[in-house]
């Protein structure tokens, strides 16, 4: 499960305001900031979670898991060079 500061780091790799995510997940502005609010689990319903993960990953974010080497963080994938939309 993602975690509130990945929403907000994916977002900002993307140069998406919440508005715009939440555009692109079918949600509400609020909705987003309710879920980038707070640190760990996002406390919003596991479909809302799952909406706002599909549109991120469909902008080319990748979520990396925590492991043993550090924790959960984001990257951009799908060959973007890292460039900002």
């Amino acid at each position: 499960m993602i975690t509130s500061a990945q929403i907000r780091a994916a977002r900002a790799l993307l140069n998406w305001s919440a508005a715009q995510l939440g555009c692109r997940a079918g949600l509400s502005w609020s909705t987003v900031q309710r879920a980038e609010s707070g640190d760990g689990t996002p406390r919003v319903h596991a479909e809302t979670l799952d909406r706002i993960q599909r549109a991120l990953e469909a902008g080319k974010v990748e979520f990396i898991a925590e492991d043993g080497g550090g924790g959960p963080g984001v990257r951009l994938g799908g060959g973007r060079s890292g460039r900002l939309r």
